[in-house]
């Protein structure tokens, strides 16, 4: 991972500051090594989280943040600089040559003990010099203690000062808090919302006992099995873990973990006075003996054996009791704030819903451009942007584990995971089905959508296994675990209707929902979030234990942008917060480019268009056209380049892929039968001048991309994909009801053919090398075989003239001039011209070229506003409350 800083932030800043590269981040900020231009010097450049900035504000920020300027103390890092550039809050500080307590106790473990004393003396001195201006700092921990020549000085006052005063309470809308729970005083892990300078006092008191001992006062596996212990237990003495600490030090150390802040040292001058001078301002302690270690450890083991509920219980009476007397907390403010994607990582329109969010709300992964095709990316909420996830390639459908340490995804015909932390991309099985969304359970178990109906599969690795057969009527898609880990909630698409319904995994039962919407997850409370594919989002009430909708849907976001096929790109994390991809569009115009690139005109107006074919004349355009967002339903239309008029030649809103006959009089189009919004199997034909009503050519199970006439216009070729096959190559007579053969099948997938005009070569694009690259065999009869694109391809399309192919990678329109005698060799590769142009999901190509093979006919997406990522946080509290 690269540690350059990311350019927006280096742009914004570069009036003053020239940013080096990234030394650290945290859980508020990031932090760059930065040149101060203005007076030559290094400085430590501190940029805030997005959230947080959003949640303070930039003009109380500024404000409160200048109050540390006038901390002026030999220990305590100064405040150099703050501002705001291109939304982001920052501030800098000094940079120092050396290292934090953090690095040092990571490598020595513990301290000599004089030297220990010192530098919490030092520190306490700091905090004192502070507390008596009226500062607190309420994040004292070895990470913001830096080590100097020696000596302590003591960072981000500036921090602490700003997010305390300025958000107060509403810091729990960025899902952060104050204080380190290994450091948190026992009412600050209770969440007072008074915290007095003798906090500040017991998180000392925990850094000493650490450079004393070689750990904190208090451990465990898990933040709440520290706080718990924080809360309820007394630290273990020092003396016997470390022979030559003095007893004065044990007693200071301590006084100051004392639970009640009363009991602890007034203020850290008299913590460090007491460390240096036996006696002073301590409570008598008795000299711990042998005998009383002994007792001590007996004791322990004692409880030891009563630990697993015992301490549970005590545990959950005293977080009770802290609810009690904790006073209502007021209403969580709603807050959104946009990322900007770059470029080079923005979101693709892959099938599927292309955004996840993690369980704890930190981060989220979406499907992004990379290349010649696609990739995951993830982008956490404390960092600026967005990082590639290793081993990623070609990856959709991300979804988390429970604990958010795993991240699961497709890739090709297969369901694998990888570890966020880092490791190798590790197959969970293969999938002969198509996937259709999939949910990591608390049993890590993983259930998913499949073509025949729900499938689970165990997380460490295994064969599928059918838990829900789906009849042929109807698709089973994006399952969500209830709380019970039993109930899991999905939806289904059936004869134009998208519903929910829920599987009970242990009966088998299955309960359907009234409810409209797809796409269902389910948010702690007692609700679950749907969207459809008119691109609008909503919140249903929901009980989990009746199942059953409990009240109406309430729309959380209409501008969503939406694939194809009507999948959203929006993702929810258990507690509710969301993430989605803004629209970008106003639909598509129809363009006319040269082959160097230049676009000569526009041949429409904006829409909803797909699959453009020129007539064979270049008179006309032929195009499925569906309308606004709603892709489910559309039409073919047939576009005049001389006149400019559209006449709509279908109305059964189930219209793809038009190819012309030879003669320009018809137009063969796959769709669908019954209402269905589904095009699986069938080959319509209709009067190209809109004065007919389609015939049906040919049906066969699977899902259809008619491609084109083989030269005679008596038969028709096209792909097809069907649920228990992958994609291959067919062909059937133009005749109603003739039988459709089959032309390329290997275990791979092969689709978007291509005939060259003499008809004896195909142009194909496969995946059979990990990647999707054209390749040119014979046609039909099965023969030589050729790779045409070295690094990836798609959507071919044999030039009219022959003699050469042009296909997409990635932006880039390419090339390759061929020769079929004596033998079939591609004679050189080259670029056309490069463009952001909409590509054609792998299915059928997304452009034509004239009858000329000089004009390409492209489809150019209509921008409306910039790409970005939408995050709203807390968006459920309020819908709780109501």
């Amino acid at each position: 991972m690269s540690n350059s800083p990311p350019s927006r932030i280096a742009g914004a800043l570069a009036a003053q500051y020239r940013l080096e590269e990234e030394v650290g981040a945290g859980g508020m900020a990031t932090v760059y090594l930065a040149e101060d231009l203005r007076h030559d010097r290094r400085v430590a450049l501190k940029v805030l989280r997005p959230e947080l900035a959003a949640v303070i504000g930039a003009e109380r920020f500024l404000a409160e943040i200048k109050l540390t300027a006038n901390l002026q103390h030999p220990h305590i890092l100064p405040l150099f600089d703050s501002g705001e550039a291109d939304s982001f809050l920052y501030y800098v500080m000094p940079f120092v040559e050396g290292e934090s307590l953090r690095d040092r106790l990571h490598r020595e473990k513990q301290l000599p003990v004089d030297e220990a004393v010192r530098l919490a003396s030092e520190v306490a001195s700091a905090l004192d010099y502070a507390h008596r201006h009226g500062v607190v700092h309420r994040d004292i921990k070895p990470e913001n203690i830096l080590l100097h020549d020696g000596h302590a000085l003591v960072a981000d006052f500036g921090i602490a000062l700003a997010a305390s005063k300025a958000s107060g309470t509403r810091m729990t809308e960025t899902g952060m808090s104050l204080g380190t729970p290994h450091y948190m005083s026992p009412e600050q892990a209770m969440g007072e919302r008074e915290i007095t300078a003798r906090s500040d006092v017991y998180a000392l008191g925990a850094v000493l006992y650490e450079m004393l001992t070689g750990e904190p006062p208090f451990t465990g596996s898990t933040a709440q099995a520290v706080v718990a212990r924080v809360v309820t237990e007394s630290p273990r003495p020092l003396v016997p873990q470390r022979h030559t600490i003095p007893p004065h030090v044990e007693a200071a150390v301590l006084t100051a973990l004392e639970k009640l802040p009363a009991d602890r040292f007034a203020t850290a001058a008299q913590f460090a006075e007491a460390l240096t001078r036996p006696g002073v301002g301590t409570a008598t302690r008795t000299a711990v003996t042998p005998s009383v270690v002994r007792a001590a450890r007996s004791w322990r083991s004692t409880l030891t054996d009563i630990a697993p509920w015992a301490i549970a219980t005590l545990a959950a009476i005293i977080a009770a009791v802290a609810v009690l007397r904790r006073p209502p907390s007021p209403p969580s403010h709603v807050v959104r704030f946009g990322i900007q994607l770059p470029r080079d990582a923005e979101p693709v329109g892959a099938t599927g819903s292309t955004i996840a969010f993690s369980p704890d709300g930190s981060q989220v992964v979406y499907v992004g451009k990379a290349g010649s095709g696609q990739r995951l990316y993830q982008r956490r909420m404390d960092r600026p942007d967005p990082v590639p996830v290793p081993g990623s390639e070609g990856g959709s459908l991300p979804f988390f584990s429970p604990d958010g340490q795993w991240l699961g995804f497709v890739q090709g015909r297969k369901l694998v995971k990888v570890a966020l932390a880092g490791g190798v991309v590790t197959p969970i099985c293969s999938t002969a089905e198509g996937v259709f969304g999939a949910v990591w359970t608390a049993g890590d178990t993983i259930v998913f959508g499949a073509d025949s109906g729900l499938m689970d599969v165990p997380a460490s690795g295994g064969a599928p296994r059918l838990i829900l057969h789906a009849d042929t009527s109807e698709t089973f898609h994006f399952p969500d675990v209830l709380p019970d880990q039993r109930s899991v909630v999905f939806g289904v698409a059936t004869k134009g209707t998208l519903k929910l319904a829920v599987l009970d995994r242990r009966t088998g039962t299955i309960k359907r929902l009234n409810q409209q919407g797809g796409y269902p997850r389910y948010v702690n409370g007692g609700f679950l979030v749907v969207s459809d594919p008119s691109g609008i989002l909503s919140a249903v009430p929901f009980d989990p234990k009746r199942l059953e909708v409990t009240g109406p849907a309430r729309a959380l976001a209409d501008t969503l942008s939406v694939n194809y096929d009507g999948d959203v790109n929006a993702g929810v994390s258990r507690s509710g917060d969301l993430a989605y991809q803004a629209t970008t569009s106003d639909g598509f115009r129809l363009v006319l480019i040269d082959r160097d690139g230049t676009i000569r005109s526009a041949a429409a107006d904006t829409g909803y268009y797909n699959g453009p074919r020129f007539s064979p004349d270049g008179r006309r355009v032929a195009f499925a056209r569906a309308t606004a967002f709603d892709f489910n339903h559309r039409d073919i239309w047939v576009l005049d380049l001389i006149q400019r008029t559209q006449t709509r030649v279908t109305f059964d809103t189930t219209a793809l892929w038009p190819i012309w006959s030879p003669d320009g009089r018809r137009i063969v189009y796959t769709g669908a039968v019954n209402g269905s919004s589904s095009f699986e199997g069938h080959l319509f034909s209709v009067p190209a001048d809109g004065s007919g009503s389609p015939l049906p050519l040919a049906k066969q199970a699977g899902q259809w991309a008619a491609a084109g006439f083989e030269p005679g216009g008596g038969i028709v070729y096209f792909g097809n994909s069907s649920p228990r096959t992958k994609s291959e190559i067919w062909r059937v007579g133009s005749d109603t009801g003739a039988t459709p053969q089959k032309v390329l099948a290997t275990p791979f997938d092969n689709g978007a053919p291509s005939l060259s005009p003499d008809g004896r070569w195909v142009a194909y694009t496969a995946n059979e090398s990990g990647r999707p690259e054209v390749y040119v065999r014979t046609y039909p009869a099965a023969g030589g075989r050729w790779q045409i694109s070295l690094d990836g391809g798609s959507e071919p399309v044999w030039s009219p003239q022959g003699g050469e192919i042009f296909y997409r990678n990635a932006d880039a329109m390419m090339t390759a001039k061929v020769r079929t005698q004596p033998t079939f060799e591609v004679t050189a590769r080259s670029v056309l011209f490069t463009g952001q142009y909409q590509n054609g999901f792998g299915w059928s190509p997304n452009y034509a070229v004239s009858p000329d093979g000089k004009t390409f006919l492209m489809l150019e997406a209509v921008v409306s506003a910039k790409q970005q990522m939408v995050v709203t946080l807390n968006l459920f509290h309020e819908l709780r409350r109501r």
